[in-house]
C-alpha cells in the first residue's frame, strides 16, 4: 500500500466566534493531483493554510514525509517541501520573474546579488516546465496565465514536493487551462503531489486522481475521483442534491429599459449598440479579451466614452462617471469583487451603507443611524447573506456571500439597470444557483439585467437573449433557446465582423 506523505489529523481550528474547521483529516500521496471540494466557507483554504504554515492549529496532529510536525510557520512548512500558490497571485508586479522566483533567497557571489545567477536558474526551471518566458520580463507585464507559471517555477525554485493550487484556473482561457494542465501532468510524473482547490467541477476530470470532499468545517468523505459521480460529489458538498444548474424563470419581457448606441470607448470598445428590457436577463459572452469588462466599465462611466449615447426609458441621459450613472439607477457589480467592489476592511454595514449616504444621511451630512441599520438588516435578509451580524469585515465572507454585498449595496436604492461582471467566477456550485436565483429575482421584479460571463453553459442557462462579442465589437446575437456552443464559438471568433442593433 502506498504510503501517504502528508497526514493531517483531527484538526481544528477557532478563528473568533468561529470553529472554522472541526475535527477535519486529509491525507496525500506521493505523486497524485488531490482535488479538495467543498463550497465557498468549506474549510478548504484554511486546512491548507495550516499545512502551509500561514494559520496555526488548535489541535491536532500533522505528518509530512513521516514526520511529526509541531507548529508549522511559511519558513518551516518550504524546508519541509510545502508550497501554496494563493488565488490572489503573490507577485511583486514591478519585480523580474527571476527577482520574484529567488525574492527572499536571493543568489549572491561574493555578498553582492548575483543577477546573472539567478537569471540562469530562472531560466532552468522555466525551460524544465517547457514555459517559453524570459527571466529578465517584468512580472506586471505578464497576463496572469503566465504569473500562475511564474508562481509554479517560484514553487519548484525552493525544491516543493507538494504544491497547493488554489483555484488556479480561475481567471485563465481555456487554451491557458490546458497548457497548466500540462504542466500538471508533467509535475505528476516527476514524483510532485498535487493539491488542487477548484469550483470548476468539469476540469477535475483531466488531472484528478482522488477527491476529499468537507462542507461547513468538517470532513464528509474521499476516494477515488472515478469511484463519484458528478453529482455525488456535488451533493456532498451542499448537503442535497441540486436538482437545476441553471434554474429559469419564465417572465413576459415588458417595455426595454436601457440603450446603447455606438458605444465608442478606448480600443477594446468600438461601435457598440445594445439594448436592455425589462423581464429578461441578456447574457454577454466571447473570449477573453473581446472587450466584454471594458463595455461594462465604459457604461458605468468608470472609462470615458469617446462617443455614442445611453437612453434610459427613451430618454437620452449623460453618464460621464460613476455618479452620474448610479443617479440614474445604472450599478455594477464588477469583475475583481475584493479590488473594485468592495472595500474587505470596512464591515458589511459601511458596504452596504457607504453608496447610499445620499439617502442615509440628513440635511447636515449626519448618518441616520436607525436608518442605515434597517437598511442592512432588509438587504441581507432579502438577499439571505450568511454571516454572524453586520459588523463583521466584509472579507471575512466566503466569496457567495461577499458577491451578495456587492449587490446588496445597488439593490438598497432601488436600480433600474444591473450589470454584473463574471458574477460567479470563484464561488462555489451552491452559490452560484443562488446568484441566479437573485438575478431571477431582479428579472421579475422588471429590473434590467445584463451579464458578463466566460462559461458558455452558464450563459445559454441563465440568460434569454446572448450577446457575443469579438475584438471589441458586437458580433453576434442569439436567443438562448437557439443558442448553441458553437454558433456562440463561432460569433466570439469573428475577428472581421460587427453588427449594429
Amino acid at each position: 500500500m502506498q504510503e501517504y506523505i502528508v497526514e493531517m489529523e483531527h484538526i481544528t481550528k477557532i478563528f473568533p466566534g468561529v470553529k472554522a474547521l472541526d475535527d477535519v483529516s486529509f491525507n496525500l500521496k506521493a505523486g497524485e493531483v488531490m482535488a479538495l471540494l467543498g463550497e465557498n466557507g468549506a474549510g478548504k483554504s484554511t486546512l491548507m493554510k495550516i499545512l502551509s504554515g500561514v494559520y496555526s492549529r488548535n489541535n491536532g496532529d500533522v505528518s509530512i514525509f513521516g514526520q511529526n510536525v509541531g507548529e508549522l510557520n511559511p519558513k518551516i512548512a518550504q524546508s519541509l517541501g510545502i508550497a501554496i500558490i494563493h488565488q490572489e497571485l503573490n507577485m511583486c508586479q514591478h519585480l523580474s520573474i527571476a527577482e520574484n522566483i529567488f525574492l527572499g533567497r536571493e543568489k549572491k557571489k561574493n555578498g553582492i546579488v548575483s543577477f546573472q545567477q539567478m537569471n540562469l536558474e530562472s531560466k532552468r526551471i522555466l525551460d524544465r516546465l517547457n514555459i517559453d518566458l524570459d527571466p529578465e520580463i517584468i512580472v506586471g507585464d505578464l497576463p496572469v496565465s503566465k504569473q500562475q507559471m511564474v508562481e509554479i517555477a517560484k514553487a519548484l525554485s525552493t525544491n516543493a514536493k507538494v504544491l497547493i493550487m488554489d483555484e488556479p484556473t480561475s481567471a485563465l482561457t481555456s487554451k491557458e487551462i490546458g497548457d497548466l494542465f500540462v504542466i500538471i501532468k508533467k509535475l505528476k510524473s516527476e514524483g510532485h503531489s498535487i493539491v488542487y482547490i477548484s469550483h470548476r467541477l468539469e476540469e477535475l476530470q483531466y488531472i484528478v486522481d482522488r477527491v476529499t470532499i468537507m462542507r461547513d468545517g468538517k470532513y464528509i468523505t474521499s476516494g477515488n475521483f472515478s469511484d463519484f459521480s458528478m453529482n455525488e460529489i456535488i451533493s456532498n458538498m451542499v448537503g442535497h442534491e441540486i436538482k437545476e444548474k441553471f434554474p429559469r424563470v419564465a417572465c413576459e419581457r415588458k417595455n426595454k429599459i436601457f440603450e446603447v448606441k455606438h458605444l465608442n470607448a478606448g480600443k477594446m470598445v468600438r461601435d457598440v449598440s445594445f439594448d436592455v428590457y425589462a423581464g429578461e436577463i441578456v447574457g454577454m459572452a466571447g473570449l477573453m479579451g473581446a472587450g466584454r469588462t471594458e463595455t461594462t466599465r465604459a457604461v458605468f462611466g468608470i472609462d470615458p466614452r469617446e462617443s455614442g449615447e445611453f437612453l434610459l426609458d427613451g430618454k437620452n441621459v449623460k453618464i460621464r462617471n460613476p455618479k452620474d450613472a448610479i443617479k440614474l439607477g445604472i450599478v455594477l457589480a464588477p469583475e475583481d469583487r475584493k479590488k473594485d467592489g468592495l472595500c474587505t476592511r470596512l464591515s458589511v454595514r459601511e458596504n452596504i451603507a457607504m453608496p447610499n449616504l445620499d439617502m442615509l444621511c440628513n440635511k447636515f451630512g449626519m448618518v441616520n443611524q436607525s436608518k442605515e441599520q434597517r437598511m442592512t438588516e432588509k438587504m441581507t435578509g432579502d438577499l439571505a447573506i450568511k454571516l454572524a451580524n453586520s459588523e463583521v469585515d466584509a472579507g471575512s465572507l466566503s466569496g457567495g456571500n461577499q458577491q451578495k454585498v456587492v449587490i446588496a449595496k445597488w439593490l438598497a436604492r432601488n436600480s433600474r439597470v444591473v450589470i454584473f461582471d463574471e458574477p460567479t467566477r470563484g464561488i462555489d456550485v451552491a452559490a452560484k444557483v443562488e446568484i441566479y436565483n437573485l438575478m431571477n429575482q431582479l428579472k421579475r421584479k422588471g429590473i434590467g439585467v445584463l451579464f458578463v460571463s466566460s462559461e458558455m453553459p452558464e450563459v445559454m442557462g441563465i440568460s434569454d437573449r446572448i450577446l457575443v462579442m469579438c475584438d471589441g465589437k458586437i458580433t453576434g446575437e442569439l436567443r438562448s433557446d437557439e443558442a448553441t456552443q458553437d454558433q456562440i464559438l463561432t460569433y466570439a471568433t469573428m475577428f472581421d465582423k460587427k453588427i449594429g442593433h
